[in-house]
């Protein structure tokens, strides 16, 4: 049984873990931003020692992506400094450590799906600021340490693509939506079960990265089709490139992600992305 605390739990991927926590067997401390600044060194030694954790599962991050641009300090320190203090302390006091990244280290320029160890080219501050925090992972090099890189998150929790097609599929007619963009979405559910399954299996000398979304690949606007279908509603969707959708921060253009390494390790199983939309939807009520 381990004690573990999880940072940023009010996100979406920290309130499934919430969810998910009553069916294991060990204690968890949940924290958001309020509770605890991870770019607060002695904050996070005093509820390492306050709480006897033995294990941190880093879900916070600084995820506007579009603000980071102009807001680059705070991106910073939550994304690059916080996993820097994390790995210090988790190095220090013998700690497990797995923390959450994002396929925006990538340019999106690929062919195939992205491999750990895929020549990293973020192209914007967000991607930069969660790549300088992997850096700093693994030049501190902690034990029993992951990283996981994931994509295009959605859940019932907080907000997200999938909130917000279905709020404007029950009051607009039609939607533009990007189909140049290439990816897989992940149910933060299914995310947060791979997490806790593999808590127990940490055991390695130095820090790895690994690769997880749902199966399948698809676009924005694959996924805004199949939402309106399983919702069953009737606003129509339409295709839009993303030169005429300019947003501050630049996109990946493809972002699939290579699962075998943490099938293979762990024994991960990964579900195919429409079973996981169907039950997110359902847990929603919003299954047509």
């Amino acid at each position: 049984m381990s004690n573990i605390l999880v940072t940023g739990s009010n996100g979406q991927l920290g309130s499934e873990i919430k969810a998910l926590s009553k069916n294991y067997h060990d204690s968890f401390i949940f924290t958001d931003k309020k509770a605890l600044d991870i770019s607060d060194k002695d904050a996070i030694e005093t509820i390492i020692k306050n709480e006897k954790i033995d294990t941190i599962i880093n879900c916070a991050a600084y995820t506007a992506v579009d603000k980071a641009e102009s807001d680059e300090l705070n991106a910073e320190k939550i994304n690059a400094q916080g996993a820097k203090n994390l790995a210090q302390i988790a190095k220090a006091k013998n700690l497990k450590l797995i923390h959450i990244s994002t396929d925006y280290v990538f340019d999106g320029k690929h062919y195939k799906p992205y491999r750990e160890d895929d020549p990293t080219n973020p192209n914007g501050v967000y991607g930069k600021t969660k790549l300088a925090g992997e850096k700093a992972i693994q030049e501190i090099a902690p034990k029993d340490t992951i990283m996981i890189r994931t994509s295009w998150v959605y859940s019932s929790y907080g907000n997200n693509f999938v909130k917000t097609m279905l709020k404007l599929g029950k009051t607009k007619e039609q939607l533009t939506v990007i189909n140049d963009q290439v990816g897989t979405p992940t149910y933060a559910r299914d995310l947060a079960r791979a997490i806790l399954d593999i808590v127990p299996q940490l055991n390695n000398e130095k820090p790895e990265i690994y690769h997880y979304s749902n199966e399948g690949v698809l676009s924005w606007y694959d996924f805004a089709k199949e939402i309106m279908k399983m919702a069953k509603l009737a606003c129509k969707i339409e295709p839009i490139a993303t030169k005429n959708y300019p947003t501050p921060a630049t996109r990946p253009h493809f972002s699939l992600l290579n699962k075998t390494k943490i099938k293979e390790t762990f024994g991960v199983e990964v579900p195919f992305w429409k079973d996981s939309l169907d039950i997110c939807l359902r847990e929603m009520g919003e299954r047509g």
